[in-house]
């Protein structure tokens, strides 16, 4: 394989982030002229920079080029036995080929170098995206065999909850009275399920129930409770008057005779 070495170095220099950096001690065999079959054993401490399928390695962090590279195609990352501790191996197909035999600094940056540079080749990547395409390729027919089955009718399921009714909507629970009239729980809508639709058209809770008054007979002694001068019409809270407008003018009507009221007593002079 051929490269341009002047692109190459600019990639390795470049600003382009990398994959993985560190500090890896790097085995060298020197041979003895003098013994055909003796070689020495050595370790050179350099910086190793992985971008892509390419591995750089430095003299120093802030060398301006590049000792040597390794291409990460047709190879496999291992451990392996070695004098050194945290020692791992970087060994191609080819009969003959050079092994690159790393030692790093503590297990877990052997660990890390290893997954990363494992990961690092076309071939893994191409493994990677096959697997991809497969689980969407399922994905999507599990998609399309869900919408070509037919909805469930929720009838059925209607009908079983009209015999509980702690199961039934908040519009089909029993409306509870209270002197006649009825009163709203929490989340519940006006007696029979209707509700007021506001200017939006969405559906609006009804207003709370006021204040219950004091009738006469209940007042305390020397103050009689003020009565309302109109007799106040009967509460629209019912089946037939089930809208928020009515029920507004319908309070509306007390508020207006309680400042009435008040506006004549200011006048007569009692506070």
């Amino acid at each position: 394989m051929k490269l341009n070495e002047r692109s190459v170095v600019h990639y390795a220099t470049c600003d382009s982030p990398a994959d993985h950096a560190g500090f890896l001690r790097k085995r060298v065999e020197r041979h003895h002229h003098h013994t055909h079959h003796h070689h020495a054993t050595s370790y050179q401490r350099r910086w190793f920079v992985l971008k892509g399928n390419l591995l750089f390695y430095f003299e120093e962090r802030d060398s301006r080029e590049p000792m040597g590279l390794v291409v990460l195609e047709g190879c496999t990352v291992e451990l392996c036995e070695a004098a050194e501790e945290f020692a791992f191996a970087i060994r191609f197909d080819d009969a003959g080929a050079r092994a690159y035999v790393l030692v790093a600094d503590g297990h877990a940056a052997m660990e890390a170098w290893v997954k990363a540079l494992s990961r690092a080749s076309f071939d893994y990547m191409r493994l990677v995206v096959k697997e991809l395409e497969k689980q969407l390729e399922e994905a999507c027919k599990s998609l399309a065999a869900c919408r070509k089955s037919p909805r469930r009718s929720s009838s059925s399921g209607r009908k079983r909850h009209l015999s509980n009714p702690a199961l039934l909507p908040p519009q089909e629970k029993p409306t509870i009275l209270e002197n006649g009239y009825s009163t709203w729980g929490s989340g519940d809508d006006i007696l029979g399920g209707a509700a007021c639709p506001d200017r939006d058209g969405v559906h609006a809770k009804p207003p709370p129930l006021p204040p219950r008054r004091r009738s006469a007979a209940s007042s305390t002694a020397g103050s009689a409770a003020p009565s309302l001068s109109p007799a106040m019409p009967e509460s629209p809270v019912s089946p037939e008057t089930a809208c928020f407008s009515k029920l507004h003018n319908w309070y509306g009507q007390e508020i207006a005779t309680l400042r009435r009221e008040w506006q004549e007593r200011q006048k007569r002079g009692h506070p």
